[in-house]
């Protein structure tokens, strides 16, 4: 038994098993980073990469890229939420649900529908072709990055800001509106301000996840870091330099982080006040146009690709296109992204106890760094672990078990947020009634913490599942020689335009991953 003391607080007993694991799985999410160090250490590739005119070019290509995406999801899911929220927009929950959909859709196959349809040889270009269109404006490029990028990340933005809006203390804008302010004004003056944690944590999301993503930005052709490094990794012998640009990529989104939390501000926004449901604003004239600009949100972002795939799809069945293969490649999927999910929240429940039960210096330092694995993208993990298991750990090269560790240092933090919070309404109260009763502590747990807490482990193992499903770069690098998955098969049918071969397990993924998104989303609706 270990003893810390917490100021202002009594010293707290600690199991040391508690302790071990949680540093255990720390040390392991720092793993990445600290073999990145290691391998550029002494090389001299880092400085030449910093100073490389390529490199800026590169980088400063990746930042406008993602500042406009991140700005281009918050135009969109701002004014989303709000009329889902506090207008009387006809089938609020059907869009609600069809808003959420597209984070279901992964960037490259939602990338591969983009060029599908609007490419210069494309389902569209063929429709219009009788009628003299012969081209249509280029697809490839910064344009079609961020497009795709913005299309499948704003649910980032759109759900919390939807939660943060059903939230909101009232009383504030109905005292702006009796001090004869309009509602423009009052909702640019009180309530956004109110948003903006909820908007600040959504834009994160969608800045990290612009700055990890590799299927869009490489199908679409546009030289982001991420497409850098992989096409550096994959030409040379020397990966010194893909690593220095690993490690610029993690710089900059630990800056993407460090930004977001220095606009927090030290403002407060609890409060005390009963969150009534508002009465619907009524929309009026202006009830076609919003019908109208949802309906386009959805054309574009849910239904364009879906019947892109499912076009394909059609086309490729009746050619005879062979669909065994997807049968291997699914199993596959649902056997990596589950033991992923199973190994996340083992590993985060330990984290999340320590946090919660026994919160101090050392627990919020192993929290810290336990959510660092989120600001790491996947390439960059990838790249990590290789260096790592070749080097260090020759058994480990190309199996499941380092593909599944990968997983977990990427998605740990979705697991360790969900459990985390549903610990949080799980009252100590009870834990010491049956320890005055008694009991030991595995006894109190297995009892009486981990049944309440099941919901919020659920919620995570579904979330690092679903994330697990669609990640690339780290399957690519890390999957063992002949275990494909259904995000493999995709990325290797598209990179040579194999479409009707990348139909159907495009599809599969999709519905896989539509089924638990559609399911959290009723569920939170029915608790509000």
């Amino acid at each position: 038994m270990a003893t810390i003391a917490i100021r202002g607080r009594r010293a707290l007993d600690i199991p040391i098993v508690l302790i071990g694991l949680s540093l255990v799985v720390a040390a392991a999410m720092l793993l990445p980073v600290a073999y990145l160090i290691i391998r550029v250490t002494g090389s001299g590739a880092l400085w030449d990469e910093l100073t490389a005119p390529a490199t800026r070019e590169a980088l400063a290509r990746t930042v406008v890229l993602a500042a406009a995406v991140t700005a281009a999801s918050i135009a969109i899911s701002v004014p989303l939420a709000w009329l889902t929220v506090r207008t009387d927009l006809p089938l609020r929950r059907t869009w609600t649900v069809l808003f959420a959909l597209p984070l279901a859709i992964p960037s490259y196959v939602g990338a591969f529908t983009l060029v599908s349809a609007l490419g210069p040889s494309g389902i569209v270009q063929g429709w219009l072709e009788p009628m003299g269109v012969e081209r249509l404006p280029e697809i490839y490029g910064f344009f079609g990055a961020w497009l795709a990028l913005t299309l499948f990340t704003f649910p980032y933005v759109y759900l919390p800001s939807r939660a943060a809006l059903r939230s909101v203390d009232r009383s504030m804008e109905e005292a702006a509106r009796g001090l004869g302010a309009s509602r423009m004004t009052t909702f640019m003056r009180v309530t956004l301000p109110q948003l903006r944690p909820a908007v600040a944590a959504g834009a994160l999301l969608v800045a990290l996840y612009t700055l990890s993503d590799f299927g869009a930005v490489s199908l679409l052709r546009f030289d982001s870091l991420t497409r850098v490094i992989y096409v550096r990794y994959t030409s040379s012998f020397d990966r010194s330099s893909a690593a220095a640009l690993a490690l610029i990529l993690v710089a900059l989104a630990f800056v993407v982080v460090w930004i977001e939390s220095a606009t927090r501000g030290r403002a407060r926004y609890d409060t005390t006040a009963r969150h009534n449901p508002p009465p619907a604003v009524a929309l009026g004239a202006w009830r076609w146009p919003a019908i109208a600009f949802c309906a386009a949100v959805v054309l574009a972002s849910l239904a364009l690709p879906v019947s892109v795939i499912a076009y394909w799809l059609v086309r490729g069945l009746q050619a005879g296109e062979a669909v065994e293969f997807v049968r291997e490649a699914g199993m596959n999927s649902l056997y990596a992204s589950g033991m992923a999910a199973a190994v996340a929240v083992a590993a985060a429940t330990p984290v999340a106890i320590l946090a919660v039960r026994y919160p101090g210096l050392l627990s919020s330092a192993i929290e810290k760094v336990a959510y660092s694995g989120f600001a790491l993208p996947g390439i960059s993990v990838a790249l990590a672990l290789v260096f790592f298991a070749a080097n260090y750990v020759p058994s480990l090269y190309q199996t499941l078990a380092l593909l599944v560790f990968a997983y977990c240092v990427r998605f740990l933090p979705e697991a360790l947020g969900s459990i985390r919070a549903a610990l949080l309404r799980v009252h100590p109260d009870t834990e010491r009634a049956a320890h005055g009763l008694g009991r030991g502590r595995p006894y109190v747990f297995w009892r009486i913490t981990l049944p309440q807490m099941a919901p919020g482990m659920s919620a995570g193992a579904m979330l690092v599942f679903i994330t697990a499903m669609k990640e690339l770069p780290a399957t690519l690098l890390l999957s063992p020689i002949g275990f494909d998955t259904l995000a493999t098969e995709i990325w290797s049918s598209t990179r040579e335009a194999f479409y009707t071969r990348a139909a159907l397990p495009a599809l599969v993924l999709v519905a896989l991953s539509a089924f638990p998104v559609a399911f959290s989303t009723l569920r939170e609706e029915r608790r509000a």
